[in-house]
């Protein structure tokens, strides 16, 4: 290999000591001559990749006609179109709902229009005395003039605290976490490791909910921390996959308290309500419950909306290996409009979705002429990127092909521009994310690609599991790494233009997204087409 050997020898080194390759670069040598055969069916098919065709689907996915492509507006939709019509010229199966290329997905946005919880006839403070999610909860107004304290609010086969009571209508109160007896041992479970009710809130909601509560209030252990991690999906608009217009939710309305406030609603029958519960961690009492004299006012006002969207899916059916499947990602959305300006979002990402048009086109292309591929191939074009990798979370989730057997996921987000650090270099190059994490073959078999056939620059810098960026978790690649399955994700960095209205199709290097483009398409050209599927690293210490 005609790397400069000190850069591939670190990178060696590297990977046998920490299993990542972070922080360095993968540069071809100059005098090294890549393969230009057109014996070599990779590159016959490459060649079909042009800057011209290039051009003119990002000039069209980034034009006026699109208004910025947000997910749920009448451009999207326009957009999503535009793509199915690409794949259907290209002669690929309707395979997506009622026959067509459309996975089609819903998304429910939530907020508070408000959010007022008064005890005693005090009106408590949002965000310093009590929040609550909105994504989680229905308008409901609520009025009572006790409060029903009831231990943990766990409905266990090991422990229940409901069992024996009727709280119907009721206003709960409860601890947050479970009991622990003086051993150190759950009651719940019976062991020192903390059971699922101290980790996951959700199921104390159930539970309520089963049980007929109207409200009920869970004393944080950690308010503040609730806030910090939380503050996004407490405060403003959160997504959910899924139509919730109905105001179905999986549990009771439920508010976090601080426990200052708890204190203050408790006044006097909180010394009572300890001594209880220090009876019940030590065995000489089996039920916490204590009937508080303290009126509560709630008034909460959800506010709703659905959005529709589309994933559009080009399937390229492999031989002998069609069962497994090789996925190669872009999300088409964007920005929509703001202040009636449009966010054309040429590079973000019209170019990753123009680059999967075009390999679409070269896997057809050796389709017709009985070249392959070997394994299946599915050109996923998802939307609902911008509000949270949201039709990649659905894909995976609901996954036409089963997720075991989809052997890998090549994702392109931006691929168009150069970044500040290369503008003034020469150097064409790609960032590359992801790659080692869950499979070294993928890692290795990029590299090949870049040796054999484009000499691309390969920069790993943003892969480092400390990068502050945290791009690795941050275009849609990473639900499919989160499903067990290998992924790499190749991006040009951010540039001044980066979601500003200054991002537009004048601002796209051609020739360089054309080379990329190619370089992309021998790595999934090679990983439908090898004999053996790559394989999982045996042990990994990086999360997914």
């Amino acid at each position: 290999m005609k790397f400069i050997i000190s850069i591939w020898f670190l990178f060696f080194a590297f990977n046998v000591l920490s299993g990542q390759f972070a922080k360095g670069k993968l540069i071809p040598e100059a005098e090294h001559v890549v393969n230009k055969d057109f014996n070599d069916v990779s590159v016959k098919l490459s060649s079909t990749i042009t800057t011209n065709e290039l051009r003119s689907h990002l000039n069209t996915l980034s034009s006026d006609i699109y208004e910025g492509r947000e997910t749920g507006t009448r451009g999207n939709e326009k957009a999503a179109q535009y793509l199915a019509q690409e794949f259907e010229r290209l002669g690929l199966p309707k395979i997506g709902d009622d026959k067509n290329y459309f996975q089609n997905v819903d998304f429910t946005f939530s907020s508070w229009k408000k959010s007022q919880l008064k005890v005693g006839g005090r009106k408590l403070k949002l965000l310093r005395d009590f929040v609550g999610f909105p994504q989680f909860s229905v308008t409901d107004n609520i009025e009572a003039d006790k409060i029903t304290f009831l231990g943990y609010g766990i409905d266990d086969a090991g422990y229940s605290d409901y069992e024996g009571v009727d709280t119907r209508d009721q206003v709960l109160m409860v601890f947050d976490g479970e009991p622990i007896d003086k051993n150190g041992q759950s009651l719940v479970n019976a062991s020192t490791e903390l059971s699922k009710w101290s980790t996951n809130w959700h199921l104390k909601s159930e539970a309520a909910k089963k049980h007929g509560v109207r409200l009920l209030l869970i004393i944080s252990n950690d308010f503040n921390g609730l806030i910090r991690n939380n503050r996004s999906q407490l405060i403003n608009q959160t997504t959910q996959l899924g139509d919730l217009s109905s105001n179905s939710i999986f549990g009771a309305n439920t508010m976090f308290i601080s426990p200052v406030i708890a204190e203050e609603i408790l006044g006097t029958q909180r010394e009572q309500i300890i001594q209880l519960r220090n009876s019940l961690i030590t065995g000489s009492a089996d039920k916490l419950i204590v009937s508080v004299s303290n009126s509560v006012e709630a008034k909460l006002d959800v506010k709703r909306e659905v959005l529709s969207g589309q994933n559009i899916l080009g399937f390229i059916e492999g031989t002998d290996l069609k069962n497994e499947i090789v996925i190669v990602s872009a999300h088409y959305d964007h920005l929509g409009k703001r202040g009636g300006e449009i966010y054309h979002g040429a590079d973000d990402n019209a170019s990753g979705t123009s680059a999967v048009l075009e390999i679409a086109e070269a896997l057809a292309t050796a389709k017709k002429m009985n070249l392959g591929p070997k394994r299946s191939v599915l050109c996923l074009l998802v939307t609902g990127e911008e509000k949270g990798l949201l039709g990649s979370e659905y894909y995976s989730e609901r996954p036409l092909f089963p997720i075991n057997n989809t052997v890998v996921d090549v994702n392109i987000d931006m691929v168009g521009r150069k970044d500040k650090e290369y503008e003034s270099q020469k150097e064409d190059y790609i960032y590359v994310i992801g790659s080692d994490r869950l499979s070294l073959d993928l890692h290795h078999i990029n590299e090949e690609m870049s040796y054999k056939y484009s000499h691309l620059l390969l920069d790993y810098k943003y892969n480092d599991a400390k990068d502050p960026n945290r791009f690795y978790f941050r275009s849609d690649h990473y639900n499919f790494a989160k499903s067990g399955v290998p992924s790499i994700f190749f991006f040009n960095g951010i540039h001044a233009d980066y979601h500003r209205l200054t991002d537009t199709a004048d601002k796209i290097d051609f020739e360089l997204m054309q080379k990329r483009t190619r370089h992309i398409f021998h790595t999934v050209w090679e990983l439908s087409n090898r004999n053996q599927r790559i394989r999982l690293n045996p042990t990994s210490t990086d999360s997914p």
